[in-house]
């Protein structure tokens, strides 16, 4: 084949969507990339950028336009409805005993079956300073992730309305999940809160989550998982129930294929996912600009455009591509 021909494929094969004015108007003089630390060398905490007092965050006036643009869809703000304050359950007076490999086992067999709100899968990890939000204190040594699946139909409709109800269910059923493990967790004895999306109380979720086994940062900024693909939302418990870590999991290599693969580049109308990793806090990683992607986002239902087209997605394809990126890179080693 020409070498002629490489130039012509890697360009983008749609417009490139750009922000009316009124929605440009919302944001804040400060660029979001700026607040999430683009191009600095050391990690810090970072602070929250969405999804939190309006009052209190930079990008306040543009979660308010979306509140706003969701509350008009019947669907979405039956959807959206609060949930109502979270109150713990009461701390049992009697504090169960047990080793923490027998701890590990109960939790993933309560939120995998014994829940009435079960999940799709678990991870645990200890918490690390960098992954608490800036401004506030996590005074639990234990983070358990739970991972739940996205309704496809609804999900592969993004950017319309649909997606967002497959977003916010899953967001849903993570809260509740999480909540009713943690209240689980408090009847044993032990200390414990439930968090969920998409405001998941004061931990960074994705690091964690990675570090749990729950997957790979893929191009889009979410996760791959070898088994539930990028389909799933992510939520938490915080506890000090004695426990252990995950091992990491055999990687399945999703840098190899994220770099050869241009599916949600070219499905982003705002031309947010770039080719290349980024540094962001003193990691290189995979980074969605933040200030190309959320004008859109607030006009779109919240968009998921680059999941929902993410060849990852599609139920029952992650094991098998999995196994091609493991044989591949196998059969480079040899």
């Amino acid at each position: 084949m020409s070498s002629d021909r490489r130039p012509h494929r890697m360009e983008r094969r749609t417009p490139v969507w750009e922000p009316p004015a009124e929605i440009l108007e919302l944001f804040p003089e400060v660029s979001g990339n700026t607040l999430n630390g683009v191009g600095e060398t050391e990690p810090r905490p970072v602070a929250a950028p969405m999804w939190r007092d309006p009052r209190t965050i930079a990008h306040g006036r543009v979660q308010d336009h979306i509140t706003r643009e969701y509350s008009q869809h019947e669907d979405l703000r039956r959807g959206m409805r609060p949930r109502g304050r979270y109150r713990p359950a009461p701390l049992a007076e009697e504090r169960i005993e047990r080793s923490p490999r027998e701890w590990s086992r109960a939790v993933r067999r309560f939120a995998l079956g014994e829940a009435g709100t079960t999940v799709a899968k678990v991870g645990i990890t200890e918490l690390r300073p960098e992954w608490v939000f800036e401004g506030y204190e996590v005074n639990r040594r234990w983070l358990i992730l739970l991972a739940d699946v996205m309704d496809h139909d609804d999900l592969s409709t993004a950017p319309r309305w649909e997606a967002a109800r497959a977003v916010h269910a899953s967001y849903n059923r993570g809260t509740a999940a999480a909540r009713e493990l943690a209240d689980w967790i408090r009847s044993q004895g032990h200390e414990a809160e439930g968090h969920g999306g998409p405001g998941a109380g004061p931990v960074l979720l994705i690091p964690p989550a990675i570090e749990a086994g729950l997957g790979e940062l893929g191009k889009h900024g979410s996760l791959i998982d070898e088994d539930l693909g990028s389909g799933f939302r992510i939520s938490a418990v915080l506890t000090d129930l004695p426990l252990v870590a995950d091992p990491p999991p055999e990687p399945i290599h999703v840098d190899d294929f994220c770099v050869g693969c241009r599916v949600c580049t070219d499905a982003c109308p705002p031309d947010a996912i770039g080719p290349d990793k980024r540094l962001v806090r003193g990691v290189e990683k995979w980074y969605v600009d933040f200030d190309r992607c959320l004008p859109y986002f607030a006009v779109s239902y919240g968009c998921a455009a680059c999941i929902a087209r993410c060849p990852w997605t599609k139920p029952g394809r992650a094991p098998r591509l999995a196994a091609t990126m493991r044989r591949k890179r196998a059969a480079r080693a040899t």
